[in-house]
């Protein structure tokens, strides 16, 4: 009885009136209002600042500045293994393992489609049916920029228009094709073993998506899908957009979800994975077949 009213009370919140006006004001600063925010938010989350570059909460300007903090850079020392793919993100595995043709794997009871998920793009769907993928939770307490699993060349990003559905354990566990439904951005990368996908989703209260070659992707929210093509044969070696492992690629201004999609036959995922098993930013994923 009480999850049916969680999720009726969600269903019928104004998430994206909600989600737009707190980032508008997350992105103001109002002195003493801005600080005191913070560190409730700091309080309240547990978060470890002794991991950030700047650990003083009166330093920083807005609250999405506070949000997007650098971590030290000698927490996750520069890898450079063709053979290994490490976590892009800190956060905790809401599901990884196999794609059953063009079903991949929600909750129990849940499935949802490839084809759905990549908005009925069908050449990039064939590239990942029958190959695995991993989902990745971010909470408001994680570090919410995206970096990258390996080396890689950017050949296509679709920005994707939708709800804003919270994206938790509990609604992924109650709510049918959330992650097909909510507003994404898809980045497709080729590497050395083939061709992977990464995909940020937003959720409620997610006031922005961006990508470091672009920047903001959203807001703002037109309900129009927008499609970025750098391929071989259409891109330039100035224009090439190249990333190295470990490199940033995204963030999020708020708690969300990554998903990542390879292609069948590439990869061979970490066995010591699972469900709820919290990863952080550099450990090994997967590795190359």
């Amino acid at each position: 009885m009480l999850d049916c009213i969680k999720l009726a009370l969600h269903k019928a919140f104004p998430k994206i009136a909600l989600t737009e006006l707190l980032g508008w004001g997350a992105n103001k600063h109002i002195r003493w209002i801005t600080k005191a925010a913070i560190d409730t938010f700091v309080w309240y989350y547990k978060i470890d600042m002794q991991e950030s570059k700047i650990i003083d909460t009166a330093s920083y300007h807005t609250f999405n500045d506070f949000f997007m903090r650098s971590l030290r850079d000698d927490l996750y020392p520069k890898i450079n293994k063709p053979e290994l793919l490490i976590s892009p993100v800190n956060g905790k595995i809401s599901q990884i393992g196999t794609i059953q043709g063009d079903q991949i794997f929600q909750a129990k009871g849940y499935s949802y489609s490839l084809l759905s998920l990549l908005a009925g793009n069908y050449a990039m769907t064939n590239l990942y049916q029958n190959g695995c993928f991993i989902t990745t939770y971010l909470s408001p307490r994680d570090y919410h920029r995206v970096h990258m699993p390996c080396n890689g060349i950017l050949r296509e990003m679709m920005y994707i228009p939708g709800q804003l559905y919270t994206v938790t354990p509990f609604i992924a566990r109650h709510i049918p094709n959330i992650f097909a439904r909510n507003e994404r951005v898809i980045c497709r990368f080729d590497t050395n073993f083939g061709s992977m996908a990464q995909i940020l989703v937003g959720s409620t209260i997610v006031g922005s998506i961006e990508t470091t070659w672009l920047g903001t992707i959203t807001p703002p929210r037109k309900g129009i899908i927008r499609c970025w093509n750098w391929s071989a044969d259409n891109t330039t070696k100035e224009d090439t957009i190249s990333l190295m492992q470990g490199e940033e690629m995204g963030r999020f201004k708020l708690g969300s979800t990554v998903i990542n999609l390879f292609s069948p036959n590439t990869v061979i995922l970490n066995q010591n994975l699972a469900e709820e098993k919290y990863i952080r930013l550099g450990d090994p994923i997967a590795i190359v077949r």
